[in-house]
């Protein structure tokens, strides 16, 4: 039977421990379930490169029009995430200050 490859350096050398493999070169330990799990976790990250999460609280990092509003959301306003989703556009549902639940796109936001 062939062992997968280290996710973390790369190394061949992966032996088994029961239902766990393990690399003797970096010495990370996973489960070949985990694997699966992490690929499925969603990456968004914000206008400087850090990575969201749910319950992050951010900043907007521009102004930001609304649509079917006159009225936009001005830059520095606070929002808290309360999911993320998949999708090009308007990847996070924020409950932001002052105007309430809605999509907001992940590059309009820095985290505070």
């Amino acid at each position: 039977m062939s062992l997968p490859p280290c996710p973390k350096c790369a190394s061949e050398y992966v032996y088994q421990d029961q239902e766990n493999f393990i690399c003797p070169m970096c010495s990370y330990e996973w489960h070949p379930d985990q694997l699966n799990a992490d690929d499925e976790a969603l990456n968004v990250k914000d206008a400087n490169g850090t990575l969201l999460v749910e319950g992050d609280k951010v900043t907007l990092a521009k102004d930001v029009k609304v649509k079917g509003s006159s009225q936009g959301i001005k830059i520095g306003t606070k929002a808290l995430i309360k999911r993320i989703r998949e999708g090009k556009d308007h990847q996070l549902d924020c409950k932001v200050d002052g105007h309430g639940e809605m999509y907001i796109t992940a590059k309009f936001v820095k985290k505070a």
